[in-house]
């Protein structure tokens, strides 16, 4: 159904965004992948928007001549949302990229898509202010795929995911008309809310220009503790615990020993202690805030719940260096996995006091289908990154054993309370999976909603539902 790129359309997006913004031929096979595996979907052009004007012309002339649309801007996602797997067009969200305002007086900033977390969060830095949506490639990715994911990260536990700081999204609609979503308030019950329903939608329902964003006073103090455990399951049992006896962190971090032993072999970064004989997992805990006697009297009643369980020596970090050196180790084990093997990551979340059920699980059908996975992710709030090695299987072993296996995967983590993806996304990857955590009432249901803003079927097409 979809129309192959030719000659006058090439013109036309020349014409819209200058020769310098459209991007053809050998050089667009740097779009056709994102962190996903090593899947690679090349588009037929790249564009480079600099306006919402500019992004509307392009998308309203790809709706009238059939063209699918793939939105992109950092490429770091994990569940080949940006994949342009119908080709047509590739709109990279790039050059957008800027704070057009901070307003203080409100505690709100309005930003461009293409900007990057982390530089969004050293601006708010300098006023003392904080965006505490911060996945592990913030370094890297961009809030605008950050809002197209709902993308959380490790201060999701206390301060909750992109979706709770986003107030407010310009949006240019399948057709290429431009809406506002919302409104710049912190309470808005006026309709339907669009501007939630845009959050998560991993760009199938249009393209955000512009966001209008919340952010908070940022905590004066923290503390970090890294606590090994003997055993796996008690570590994971801890979490609740933790809660139940009224201690709240900012970050509750897992990490299996396999998981920060590939971090160090791989010599991605520094492991600032030694792992000893018995440690089979990690727990990596902070504290925030702004009264300092609080933070103390909650890690000494946190090593008072402790003495109940059997783990090793406690590392509390007392440096701005070593806590730097210990987020540094947790935010490369992605990194790590993908340079050691082939790999599926898979993004599970159960409810938390159910994540030592989940990893059992996890163990339990890797060795029926032997293999290897390595496990990490935010333990406080039951989000568990699964990491499928290949290592030495076959093809066809591979592609038989994945498929069976992540089934296995999803339909223990529905049976736990839980769902198939936590801040990943389903895009391409988990989209064969979506029968288990939805009926197919549902699934229709969403898809009339896909369909009510793009009839055409050109944004992002491919995504998220099974074909």
């Amino acid at each position: 159904m979809y129309t192959k790129i030719n000659t006058t359309h090439l013109d036309f997006f020349i014409k819209t965004l200058g020769k310098e913004n459209v991007l053809t031929g050998l050089s667009v096979i740097n779009y056709s992948r994102d962190h996903t595996e090593n899947l690679s979907y090349p588009p037929e052009v790249v564009l480079f928007p600099r306006s919402t004007e500019m992004v509307s012309q392009i998308v309203s002339f790809c709706n009238i001549n059939l063209i699918p649309i793939t939105p992109s801007a950092a490429l770091t996602g994990l569940s080949g949302g940006a994949l342009p797997i119908c080709k047509g067009v590739s709109i990279s969200m790039k050059k957008m990229n800027k704070i057009l305002k901070i307003d203080q007086s409100n505690f709100q900033a309005v930003i461009q898509p293409g900007l990057v977390n982390e530089d969004f969060q050293n601006e708010l830095e300098k006023i003392n202010m904080f965006y505490p949506p911060d996945p592990a490639s913030k370094g890297s990715c961009t809030l605008g795929g950050n809002i197209a994911l709902n993308a959380g990260g490790p201060k999701a536990l206390k301060y909750g995911v992109t979706s709770n700081y986003v107030l407010n999204l310009e949006l240019v609609l399948p057709n290429g008309k431009i809406i506002w979503t919302g409104s710049n308030t912190l309470k808005n019950s006026t309709g339907y809310n669009l501007t939630q329903l845009l959050v998560g939608s991993e760009g199938t329902l249009g393209i955000i220009t512009k966001a209008v964003v919340k952010f908070i006073p940022k905590p004066k103090n923290n503390l970090l503790l890294l606590i090994p455990f003997h055993n796996i399951a008690q570590s994971c049992e801890l979490v609740s615990r933790i809660f139940v006896n009224g201690i709240s962190p900012s970050c509750i971090e897992f990490m299996e020993r396999s998981a920060i032993e590939l971090v160090r072999d791989m010599s991605f970064s520094n492991i600032p202690f030694s792992i000893m004989e018995n440690d089979q997992a990690y727990l990596l805990i902070e504290l925030d805030g702004n009264n300092k006697d609080y933070l103390f009297e909650s890690a000494e009643k946190l090593y008072s719940i402790l003495d109940n369980y059997n783990c090793g020596e406690i590392l509390l970090a007392e440096t701005s260096a070593q806590k730097e050196s210990l987020w540094k180790m947790r935010r490369n084990i992605g990194l790590a996995v993908k340079s050691y093997s082939v790999y599926k990551e898979e993004d599970t979340v159960v409810p938390r006091n159910n994540l030592p059920d989940l990893i059992e699980g996890v163990k339990l059908i890797g060795n029926k289908y032997k293999f290897k996975s390595i496990c990490y992710g935010h333990a406080g709030d039951g989000n568990l990154h699964i990491n499928i090695l290949r290592e030495n299987i076959s093809d066809l072993e591979w592609d038989l054993i994945t498929k069976k296996a992540i089934r296995e995967i999803f339909t223990l983590c529905i049976n736990l309370g839980g769902t198939i993806s936590g801040e990943h996304g389903i895009g391409f990857g988990q989209k064969d999976y979506m029968d288990i955590p939805f009926s197919n009432e549902e699934l229709k249901i969403q898809k009339r909603i896909k369909s009510v803003f793009d009839p055409n079927n050109i944004m992002n097409p491919g995504k998220i539902f099974p074909d």
